[in-house]
């Protein structure tokens, strides 16, 4: 499918065409972050604590969307924790992906030994609920963004490299595979040179709702309080700071419940697209 023709299929699918706009919103925040919050997010005023949004009696169009328990400016604390919450779920899945991606690629070539030693692997990390385990690993680690990049990586590689192992265990036995073979490339070149870009669909499409599912898993930890640490604001602490105002400051739980929502709403989205754009199978043109 050329690029134009891509384009044409993205104009006609107008929830992909939400998704890649929200999603894209959600990646200039975060990537302007520093220079665009109109407050400081984690200078804390007393005398300000708990103002309701500007339209709410008793609210300050300075503050839009109210302040906290501490007096500190929500908008401010959800654009800077946009980026923190993307920048996990990037990282992480980027990670994630590149460990599976090459372990799958050497299990379904090799086969053997070495196939059944990464799979057995897999299977043993499959018997552990990913949250549950990332869990038990961030409470011996202790939390940190370092830590909760490097556990949600970890966690997340096996559905990479059993996806790649499929797909090549069928590709090996194709033509250009065995003239490779034939004419002395190396296995390197190979895995890395022939096999991979054939892979990389179903990566690329497994990767996109990924990152929604990482989001949420840091969200979660940063809620039970052992993601990232305040004072730094995530999505995920700040619900967690307005889970005892829910009744009296309505606000300190809906806006970062609603930046979770849209952001996750835009990368499902957006992974449809890419799905229909990459499978043959689902195309209709």
């Amino acid at each position: 499918m050329g690029y134009k023709l891509r384009l044409k299929w993205l104009f006609r699918r107008s929830s992909g065409l939400l998704g890649l706009l929200l999603v894209a919103a959600f990646v200039t925040v975060a990537a302007l972050a520093p220079w665009i919050t109109p407050h400081d997010p984690l200078v804390q005023d007393l005398n300000r604590r708990l103002m309701p949004p500007y339209w709410v009696q008793g609210g300050d169009v300075v503050y839009p969307l109210g302040t906290d328990a501490l007096g500190r400016d929500i908008l401010s604390r959800l654009i800077l924790g946009s980026r923190v919450s993307l920048l996990v779920g990037f990282s992480s899945v980027i990670l994630g992906s590149c460990f599976g991606v090459v372990l799958g690629l050497i299990s379904g070539f090799r086969g053997g030994g070495v196939d059944s030693v990464v799979m057995r692997l897999a299977d043993v990390q499959l018997a552990f609920p990913p949250l549950i385990l990332a869990i038990a690993v961030m409470a011996v680690l202790g939390a940190g963004l370092q830590n909760i990049v490097l556990v949600l990586s970890v966690t997340g590689w096996v559905q990479y490299a059993r996806i790649v192992r499929a797909e090549v265990l069928s590709l090996r036995e194709q033509e250009f595979v065995t003239a490779a073979l034939a004419t002395g490339v190396s296995e390197v070149r190979i895995l890395f040179r022939h096999l991979l870009p054939n892979v990389m669909a179903p990566v690329i499409v497994v990767a996109t709702f990924a990152i929604a599912q990482v989001i949420i898993a840091e969200s979660s930890l940063s809620f039970l309080g052992i993601g990232v640490p305040p004072p730094i604001p995530t999505w995920g602490n700040m619900l967690a700071e307005g889970r005892d105002y829910v009744a009296s400051a309505w606000w300190l739980s809906v806006w970062p419940g609603l930046a979770i929502m849209f952001c996750l709403l835009g990368i499902n989205l957006l992974g449809d697209w890419l799905r229909d754009i990459l499978d043959p199978r689902l195309r209709n043109i």
